[in-house]
């Protein structure tokens, strides 16, 4: 699959701004925090789908300084986040029966979370890029097989489960295969191995190895 120019570059720009504005508030909601715990150094993959999608990730807990109320962080990061341009939007939810308070904001695509309340010290920071393609998707072609009855080995017989191909049939030899809602799932053929699971990708089996049950696949073999 080529590259989408520009795509690895805007992905890297996005990553950059959603990094800043989570250190800024990071740092003025919950000073002291260890910035080395915020990860976002490299891109995750979000979505499965063809073309494959990836965005940039993090989920990060400060500390509540002992003095600072819920209520005041609630409002100090919307404050922040509308002052940066940020859509923002907060309300109140139960977590284990507890009220707790969310922030919500959007900008360019990105998407941070702030969340706290007065049941816990903890302020839970978590932000992510919009998700987008680096690569143009190829279309799916099968792979030649390996072996075909011009050129099987004498002594062997072409393998009944893939007829010569030597990658597991059900996934092409990819390991895999389309499924939602998340893309794609292991394919249980051959469980992610990609070559046949009874020839072990040779595409062949040998005729004095054949058990009775594989004989029954070829009646015209002695």
């Amino acid at each position: 699959m080529s590259e989408i120019p520009q795509a690895r570059e805007e992905l890297n720009r996005l990553g950059r701004s959603l990094r800043e504005q989570m250190v800024a508030l990071i740092t003025d909601l919950t000073p002291g925090a260890d910035l080395h715990l915020l990860f976002l150094d490299d891109p995750l993959l979000a979505d499965w789908h063809e073309p494959l999608r990836h965005h940039f990730s993090a989920l990060f807990r400060g500390e509540r300084p002992a003095t600072v109320t819920a209520a005041e962080i609630t409002s100090r990061a919307a404050a922040l986040l509308d002052a940066a341009g940020w859509d923002v939007t907060t309300s109140e939810e139960q977590q284990d029966g507890k009220r707790a308070t969310l922030v919500l904001a959007h900008r360019d695509g990105n998407v941070i979370r702030v969340g706290t309340g007065d049941h816990t010290s903890a302020v839970m920071f978590s932000g992510r890029t919009p998700a987008l393609a680096l690569r143009a998707p190829k279309p799916f072609q099968r792979p030649e097989p390996v072996r075909t009855a011009e050129t099987v080995t004498p002594g062997y017989v072409l393998c009944y489960e893939c007829e010569g191909l030597g990658w597991c049939y059900g996934c092409g030899g990819r390991g895999w295969r389309p499924s939602e809602p998340h893309g794609r799932t292991r394919c249980r053929e051959c469980s992610g191995r990609k070559v046949c699971p009874i020839c072990r990708g040779g595409g062949e089996l040998a005729v004095s190895q054949l058990s009775e049950y594989q004989r029954g696949y070829y009646p015209d073999v002695d």
